[in-house]
């Protein structure tokens, strides 16, 4: 059994027992559970359950591993040639990660 559900603006498949990498969860802490009530889709061995938009009754439990996770770091550059123009940024996307407890459909 697997669920699609919308975390931060981003889709996840989601299984009990799953690791996921999402977008920093501002105010977590570690040990913490969180809750996730939008549930795009639900697949009970083969059967399939859409929601518009979302499945009613369908959530998903999980369990917050490591609240602030630095992603690889990301260089941005700029140069435009015979210009003298150049500039050189970076920057590092923070992630939360989070394991899948429990799958409530």
């Amino acid at each position: 059994m697997y669920v699609i559900v919308e975390i931060n603006g981003q889709q996840f498949k989601a299984e009990q027992g799953k690791k996921l990498f999402v977008h920093h969860i501002k105010n977590s802490q570690e040990g913490q559970a969180v809750e996730f009530e939008k549930v795009l889709l639900v697949d009970k061995d083969g059967s399939v359950e859409v929601g518009a938009p979302t499945v009613e009754g369908a959530k998903v439990v999980c369990e917050v591993l490591n609240p602030l996770v630095k992603g690889d770091k990301v260089i941005v550059f700029k140069m435009k040639r015979r210009k003298d123009y150049r500039k050189k940024r970076g920057h590092r996307e923070q992630f939360t990660e989070i394991r899948i407890k429990e799958v409530i459909a």
